[in-house]
């Protein structure tokens, strides 16, 4: 079972550090280096799509690993376990934005290139701005959920 929950850690970890670098690393960077905030826009929102696909991946993976690791425990999966709950809605949160916001936000963003050239008041970059402040909030509350699982994790563990 040690392997088992490595890889429940593993990919809290992966997952976690991504949103983590994405968030505090590449995408300000990303906006802060290259010349047109078009450019930056296209990067953040390709990286997004990919850590959307590790997030997925990585919760499928500790959610599988989880229920094998209390099977081995106590003979019963427990899939309305907090931890399982907790996993649950990072997963949920994570494809809205991944097939609602994302999407949308990009068909927005190639309707206004470059973006800059459109007033803040078009409606368009308005409803932009509302949709990425959503995207934030929904990459927040699943990095706020993943450090907490990360640490209910940890202490099961020991």
């Amino acid at each position: 079972m040690t392997f088992v929950r490595f890889l429940m850690l593993l990919s809290l970890v992966v997952w976690m550090g991504g949103l983590i670098f994405f968030a505090f690393v590449l995408a300000p960077g990303a906006f802060a280096v290259l010349p047109t905030r078009q450019l930056a826009g296209s990067l953040v929102s390709r990286s997004l799509a990919v850590l959307h696909g590790m997030g997925i991946c990585s919760g499928v993976l500790y959610a599988v690993c989880s229920m094998a690791d209390a099977y081995a425990v106590d003979g019963s999966v427990h899939p309305l376990a907090f931890r399982h709950l907790l996993i649950y809605v990072m997963l949920v949160l994570t494809l809205i934005s991944m097939f609602s916001i994302s999407p949308r936000m990009l068909a927005l963003r190639n309707q206004m290139n470059p973006i800059d050239a459109v007033p803040h008041d078009d409606a368009r970059r308005v409803e932009f701005n509302r949709l990425h402040h959503w995207s934030t909030r929904l990459e927040g509350s699943v990095l706020v959920l993943g450090l907490v699982l990360l640490y209910l994790t940890a202490r099961r563990m020991s």
